[in-house]
Order: structure tokens, then C-alpha cells, then sequence
């Protein structure tokens, strides 16, 4: 970089590209390109070198093998790096001096950010599960409440910031490196939850303040079970430039690994994208529909699918035209097509509401999507709607607007559409959360007054269903929704006046061209090499309540026991082993909103011969009426010999969160 610091890179190319100049494509995030991410990186970006791309795999700075050091997500320097690095391929002699832009989730935002910087070089984006709001629909916050993705997320962050680099490539500065990485580490759960609100903090990097400043191509991609699916809807919305979207069933993954299925060939799609903007081929793929989905059917609710039942789907232009909204009114205990005497119903959830909730992002893994939601409608206050004649699919984000009031200065709104099947099971299709005092807007949130009556509307996150004749639907509202939100300091009654408070619901009537949508193909991808799995991690989830205290504790143990650093993989390439372990636990009493704590415990180890490194992170959040606590300490070793240790107490106010 022009200010001494040394960025690492691989870069995979065809073999006459120092004769024969290629595009290159450009992923650049701060996973560890060398060891973590090897075995996702190399069937990606050796199969764009087999297709006659320079393909360039780049460690953000402060992590992997480059210098400097990493302070947050989506920095200024994290920018002006990336306009460095796009400027520095494309004079390279093997480049053509076109270059794009590709990534999933930290890799999608900087694709989009970039973007947005207007580099001259970059032609083209593909950005799959990533977000245009990096308050409002990020891990962070949801609707202004506090979700403990955050706490997750940010703890992994931690430990990732505290990996050294790899002595095979710094050579003996790697410790001198390592502790500059210590010291100047960050819990980045506290970092964020220093913004409570949506203010610069958070307008930095969110493209939606300026969509019109990004002009090159942009393919927007995520999955119904991810939790960024609602930004591709709002891109092909809101952007002017050349654009599509596609949402499929899956997770937090890349859709030839897509999980629930059925997966695609995203890299054969990926390259029709590319030999359109890069090397100016007829593909067609701009001559297909503007935004394609995938109508997932009715199934029963499962914590796992191998695969999603559904079909593909497509309209032209977004918002559609085409969708009609229907608008139910919410009546005691039901779902009309008019409404009936305005009457006030009041309800207080249990705290542990939401236990049947799933992964607020899911990635695949076993046991982590919504499982049935009968035992959270039980603690919510339920509308259900009639049989259904004929079936019904919806396509976008339904939306309530609701009359209501609360006896406390803050409170959480969480509302969930469910399909419910003869058999009373119960299928969540689609939720959303709101902090009321948020009910205005996010940047300049406002306790409620208790016992005033406000008109609130609450949007839910998009979806593609089909629910079928003789099954029925369910709005059920709830004042908490553990362990996806954190609680407010005090439970509070919300009365709600039905009659007055209405569902509008995105229906979608069928489309003749639906049936001949161009197929994909099958996933195709290149080997990885030298990378040899040696057990999978695998996640258990359990829900324990102790019926003398009523605390119910959710864990999530990767690895199958308790921790120690158990290797997962041996990349014989480069003789190393890997290993991480995970312990989560989130603790709530029923009635009490101030028993809330969440705690991690991780474990990663990096082996090379007698080169032996281990980290062990530990963090844990609790709050009081006033304020956040936040306590982690990180330990790292030489060997087993300890190297540096790091110890955080910290106090956060509440700011009405």
C-alpha cells in the first residue's frame, strides 16, 4: 500500500495470461486466505482461472498474512485499500484492466461499498448475502432492538483479530506482528453496541444513503434461510445501474453449496455475468427476467431441510405491478377480510418467547432453523385466519399497521406470519421485530408514554410462500423473542386495539412465463487440492429449563463436547492443522428481562510441526436496568507457553435498547 503496509493476496490465472491479458475478479475480505477459508477459496477461484479469469483472493489488513491492523468492519482504510488494490491489477501485465468485484457477506457489503467509491476499473459486482443498511438490517440491530447475533459475531470477530500471521510467509516478525494484533484488539461487541442508534457510525458504508452513487453492474444474491435477504429486493428497487436479483432457498452459503436445496451452478452463472461485463460477450443474461425466486411450498416445520421444496419464479420489474396487497384485519383471535368492533386485547409474553425461533442467520448447520411454533404462539397473542380455499402465494414483505399502547417507556414488539396446517402444526414464513421506541425511526428513538395510544406499522422480512387450500394463516405478537433480541429492562403489557389494526399481505398471481424460465445447471466447481477434513463440526443444540428456578438455558456446542480446540482440518499442502471449538449458552427467566445472559467460549489452534499456536476467547454479556455488561478476557499460547493475555469489564448504557 502506498503507506508501507504490505497486503497478501493469492491469485490463481490462466496459464498464458502474461501473453494473453484476462479480466480479474477481486475478493477481498478477512478470512484467512491461507489456511481457514483454503478449501472454500480454491474450487471458487480456480474455476474463474479455468474459465480465462485472473481470479485474486485478497486478507483484508490485520488479518491473515497482511500487515497493519484490522479495527472494525468496513473502515476508511478498508476502502482505500480496496481502490489500491483494485488500481494496482489492473495495470498488472497478465490484467485487461477490467476488473469485478465478488463476495458473501463482509465480501457482498465491500463489493457494494466499493462500488459505490466509483473505482474506474471495476466494471461489475456480484454481492450475495450482504446488506445496504448496516443498521437496520445487519447482524447488530433488527428494528432497533439489540439482536445477540451481535454477541456472536462479534465475539467470532474477536478471536479472528487476535490469529497471528502464518511464519512460512512473514518470516520471524510473525510474533512481533502477533502481539501488535493483541494489543490493539477491540471486543467488537462493545464497539457496536456503542451505537445504539442509526447515526454516521452506521450511515458510513450502508449504500442505501446514496444508492445513485453506484453505476457499474451489480448481481444481488441471497437465500430465504440467510438473514440478508432483504437487501436484494430494496437493490433492484433503488439502484439505476445495470442490475438483477436471485433468492434462493439457502443459507448463509454460496449457492452451489446451497443448503437447504436444491443448490445451483452459480459459478456457471457467475461466469455468464463476467463474459457480460468483463469481456463483453453475448450471454444473455440481461435478457432474462430483472428478479428471480424461489416460491418455497408448504412443508412441515423441520430445525433442518436437505433440501426446500418449491419452484422458480420471476417477475420483470420490482416492485411488481403484478403483486396485489390484500389487507386482513386483526379481530379478537382472528384474520378477516373486515373488521369488527374496535375492542383493546393486552398481552405480556413469557420471556422465554422464541426459543422455537431458530438461527437469527442460518449456514446450513443442523438444528437451526424455526422449528414448530406452537409453543411460542402459546405465548403470543394469536389471529388466525379461516381455511384457505385455494391456495395462496405471497411475494414480498407483508406489513402491519397496528394501534397499540404499553405501560412501560420501552418495550418490543415481535410479530410472526405463520402457516398453520390441519394438523395445528405450526410453519413460520416470516417475522419481524420492532423497539418501540423506535417506532418514529432509528436515529432519534423516543420512550413511550404509557397509556398513550400510538399507530405503529412493523414491516416483516420478505419472502416467497405458497400455502395451500385448506391450510390457514397466523399472525401471533409477542413482547419478546429470546434468544434472537435482547429484552427490554422491564416487561411490558401492550394492549393492541384489534379492529382498527390491519395484515397487507404481498399476493403473488401466477405468471404463464414462470414455466419456461432457463434452468440452471448443475453445480460445478474445481477441485481444492492438498486439504484433507478430518472430522465435521458438528452443532448441538439443546433447551434445558430448571423447573425450581424457571431459567431456561439454550447451548449450542460445536464439536460435539466440551472445548478443546479439536482438530478439524490438516492442509497437507502447507502441513498444517486446524482446529476451533465453540460453547454458546444463552440464560433467561421466564418473568424476569434482567436474568438475560449470553456467553461464549471459543477455542482455534494452529499446528505446523513444533510452530503450535493456541487463543482462547471467553465473553459474556448481562444488564441491568441502566446499562450493558460486558466481560471477556482472551488468552493465546506459544506452544504451552503463554504469550499475551487480554481482560475487558465493561459498562455500555441502555439507551433505550
Amino acid at each position: 500500500m502506498s503507506d508501507g503496509c504490505r497486503i497478501a493476496a493469492r491469485i490463481w490465472m490462466p496459464k498464458s495470461a502474461d501473453q494473453e491479458p484476462v479480466p480479474a475478479i477481486l475478493e477481498y475480505i478477512p478470512y484467512r486466505k491461507r489456511d481457514f477459508m483454503r478449501a472454500r477459496d480454491e474450487p471458487i477461484h480456480r474455476y474463474f482461472a479455468l474459465e480465462g479469469y485472473a481470479s485474486v483472493r485478497v486478507d483484508i489488513r490485520g488479518s491473515g498474512d497482511s500487515g497493519g491492523l484490522l479495527h472494525d468492519e468496513y473502515t476508511l482504510q478498508e476502502h482505500e485499500d480496496a481502490l489500491e488494490i483494485i488500481a494496482w491489477i489492473a495495470t498488472q501485465p497478465w490484467c485487461s484492466g477490467a476488473v469485478g468485484m465478488m463476495g458473501i457477506s463482509w465480501g457482498g457489503f465491500n463489493a457494494l461499498q466499493v462500488a459505490a467509491l466509483k473505482p474506474p476499473a471495476l466494471k461489475a459486482i456480484i454481492t450475495l448475502c450482504s446488506t445496504d443498511d448496516r443498521y437496520a438490517d445487519d447482524a447488530h440491530y433488527m428494528g432497533g432492538c439489540l439482536l445477540n447475533e451481535n454477541m456472536q459475531w462479534g465475539s467470532i470477530l474477536t478471536l479472528y483479530g487476535a490469529l497471528p500471521p502464518d511464519p512460512e510467509i512473514v518470516g520471524e516478525r510473525w510474533r512481533d506482528m502477533w502481539r501488535e494484533r493483541i494489543e490493539a484488539l477491540k471486543p467488537f461487541p462493545v464497539l457496536w453496541m456503542g451505537h445504539p442508534w442509526r447515526d454516521d457510525y452506521w450511515k458510513h458504508g450502508s449504500v442505501c444513503e446514496d444508492y445513485g452513487a453506484i453505476e457499474c453492474a451489480v448481481y444481488a444474491i441471497g437465500g430465504w434461510a440467510d438473514g440478508y435477504s432483504n437487501a436484494v429486493p430494496r437493490l433492484i428497487t433503488h439502484l439505476d445501474c445495470p442490475r438483477k436479483g436471485l433468492i434462493g432457498p439457502w443459507a448463509h452459503v454460496f449457492p452451489h453449496d446451497g443448503v437447504p436445496g436444491p443448490e445451483i451452478g452459480f459459478l456457471q452463472e457467475a461466469v455468464r455475468w463476467w463474459d457480460h461485463w468483463l469481456k463483453g460477450r453475448k450471454t444473455g443474461i440481461m435478457d432474462e427476467p430483472l428478479y428471480r425466486v424461489w416460491m418455497q411450498d408448504s412443508v412441515a416445520p423441520r430445525p433442518y431441510y436437505e433440501t426446500r421444496p418449491g419452484r422458480w419464479v420471476a417477475e420483470e420489474a420490482w416492485p411488481s405491478p403484478r403483486i396485489q396487497q390484500r389487507r386482513l384485519h386483526l379481530n379478537p383471535g382472528r384474520l378477516d377480510s373486515v373488521p369488527a368492533r374496535e375492542t383493546e386485547l393486552s398481552f405480556c409474553s413469557p420471556q422465554t418467547t422464541g426459543l422455537r425461533s431458530g438461527e437469527w442467520c442460518g449456514f446450513g448447520a443442523e438444528g437451526e432453523m424455526p422449528s414448530d411454533q406452537r409453543p411460542d404462539d402459546g405465548g403470543s397473542l394469536a389471529f388466525d385466519g379461516e381455511p384457505l380455499g385455494e391456495p395462496l402465494e405471497i411475494l414480498g414483505a407483508p406489513v402491519l399497521a397496528l394501534e397499540l399502547r404499553a405501560d412501560a417507556p420501552v418495550a418490543l414488539l415481535a410479530a410472526r406470519l405463520c402457516d398453520v396446517a390441519p394438523d395445528g402444526s405450526s410453519l413460520r414464513v416470516s417475522y419481524g421485530l420492532l423497539n418501540l421506541t423506535h417506532r418514529d425511526g432509528h436515529e432519534q428513538p423516543a420512550p413511550l408514554e404509557p397509556g398513550r395510544w400510538y399507530q405503529v406499522r412493523l414491516q416483516l422480512n420478505d419472502i416467497a410462500h405458497a400455502i395451500p387450500a385448506g391450510h390457514r394463516l397466523r399472525l401471533a405478537l409477542s413482547t419478546s423473542y429470546w434468544p434472537i433480541a435482547w429484552p427490554p429492562p422491564e416487561a411490558a403489557v401492550i394492549g393492541l386495539r384489534t379492529g382498527a389494526s390491519t395484515l397487507t399481505l404481498p399476493v403473488r398471481p401466477p405468471r404463464a412465463g414462470d414455466e419456461r424460465l432457463l434452468l440452471f445447471e448443475p453445480p460445478e466447481a474445481a477441485p481444492a487440492k492438498g486439504h484433507k477434513k478430518l472430522r465435521h463440526m458438528v452443532m448441538r443444540r439443546t433447551i434445558e429449563t430448571d423447573l425450581t428456578s424457571n431459567e431456561t438455558v439454550f447451548t449450542l456446542r460445536g464439536d460435539g463436547g466440551e472445548l478443546g480446540g479439536a482438530t478439524l482440518a490438516r492442509i497437507e499442502v502447507i502441513d498444517l492443522d486446524l482446529g476451533y471449538s465453540l460453547l454458546r449458552r444463552h440464560r433467561i427467566g421466564e418473568s424476569d428481562p434482567l436474568s438475560a445472559q449470553t456467553e461464549l467460549v471459543q477455542t482455534t489452534t494452529l499446528q505446523r510441526g513444533d510452530w503450535s499456536v493456541r487463543i482462547e476467547c471467553r465473553t459474556r454479556l448481562t444488564a441491568t436496568f441502566e446499562s450493558f455488561k460486558f466481560n471477556g478476557d482472551l488468552e493465546t499460547y506459544e506452544g504451552e507457553a503463554p504469550f499475551a493475555r487480554r481482560e475487558w469489564n465493561l459498562t455500555i448504557p441502555r439507551a433505550l435498547v
